[in-house]
């Protein structure tokens, strides 16, 4: 989850799905949608060979018939900002990550940029996907959601 669900948020629900072992499937939203997707971002993911159909900017109604089992927010200027709709009994963590969208710069600068968050993203799923979920309670989850989080 983020804000305007159009950058770092939408590179992390493609990435997740495309990355993700059977059975896991991520989906994005924002606390204040944008409507539309960020083209960096699209252009990233389709360098990647990452597919981008489906992806679009949503609110917190995209959960109305399946609530989230865990809510991850990627916005780094979340502190600053009023708390999204957290989906109840959901486990919440934040995974702060800056905005590439925000790099003002040459092509290279700014490809640059997306491509770091791109990393931080994989290296954080590589982290969660080797988890033995099954054998974790929800507070040692919690935590090592949280220091997931703070990998850079």
């Amino acid at each position: 989850m983020c804000t305007a669900n159009s950058c770092r948020s939408v590179l992390s629900e493609a990435l997740f799905n495309h990355l993700a072992p059977a059975g896991f499937e991520a989906v994005s939203s924002g606390s204040f949608p944008s409507g539309r997707l960020n083209a960096q971002a699209v252009r990233t993911l389709h360098d990647l060979g990452i597919p981008t159909e489906g992806l679009y900017s949503k609110d917190s109604s995209a959960f109305a018939d399946t609530p989230p089992d865990i809510v991850i927010t990627v916005c780094d200027k979340a502190a600053g900002e009023t708390c999204p709709v957290y989906f109840g009994p959901a486990l919440k963590s934040h995974w702060g990550l800056g905005d590439p969208s925000d790099v003002q710069g040459t092509d290279e600068e700014i490809k640059a940029a997306f491509a770091e968050t791109v990393e931080i993203i994989k290296r954080r799923f590589a982290a969660f996907f080797a988890l033995d979920l099954n054998s974790l309670s929800d507070a040692d989850l919690k935590a090592a959601l949280d220091r997931i989080g703070a990998l850079s």
